[in-house]
């Protein structure tokens, strides 16, 4: 797999897959944009430690790649967002259908309707968490400018930290496979972290005590 992406990072094509994937896994979570990310940012690094890069060589630029990353993945929140604002039952059937959205829906749910803004972030490096906070922010008619700031500062965290994984992962390993395996694994901990925090029960609110 890490082979196939390797020659992908050494095609100009790069950026348009990583843009449509980060796009997509919105509705499809099972789609590896972050492995893709981390994957193009281990390529940069890899190419500026071997040195001057010949003008035929196509290296992923790296804040090129931050870009495309941070502003595809608030555009993909923002498509699930319209949808679920006008899917009504039929999103509701087309998300029943998928069990990973399904269970994601059940586990956090309420947690994301607890937590506000904040968890929008959070859940943005959770497995699906992406998608329960979109299609709920819409299905729940939250106003575009409640939303659309949270999903700003989430796609720019995750598209920080998987760049900077693959980036500085590399540099400290020496090796672009390694550093973009090691990468893969801090990425799916991070992301086992952030269901963690949003699965996880709020304490219950005590009753204010009595005046005197």
């Amino acid at each position: 797999m890490f082979e196939t992406l390797g020659s992908l990072t050494a095609s100009p094509w790069i950026y348009a897959v990583v843009a449509v994937s980060v796009v997509l896994d919105v509705f499809l979570p099972v789609l590896p944009s972050g492995v893709l990310v981390i994957t193009a940012a281990a390529a940069a690094a890899a190419a500026g430690a071997a040195g001057p890069v010949p003008v035929t060589a196509q290296v992923p630029d790296i804040l090129a790649l931050l870009v495309i990353a941070t502003t595809s993945s608030v555009l993909g929140d923002m498509a699930a967002f319209r949808l679920a604002r006008r899917g009504g039952a039929r999103l509701d059937r087309a998300i029943a259908r998928s069990r990973r959205l399904t269970r994601a829906h059940e586990r956090l749910g309420t947690a994301l309707a607890r937590g506000g803004g904040a968890l929008v972030v959070i859940a943005r490096f959770a497995p699906a968490g992406r998608s329960v906070v979109s299609l709920g922010a819409g299905k729940t008619h939250r106003k575009v400018m409640e939303f659309l700031p949270w999903s700003v500062l989430a796609g720019m965290a995750w598209a920080g930290y998987s760049v900077s994984l693959g980036y500085f992962g590399t540099q400290w390993l020496g090796t672009q496979w390694l550093g973009t395996a090691v990468s893969v694994v801090a990425l799916f901990a991070g992301g086992a972290l952030a269901a963690y925090m949003v699965r996880r029960p709020y304490p219950a609110r005590t009753a204010a005590a009595p005046a005197a």
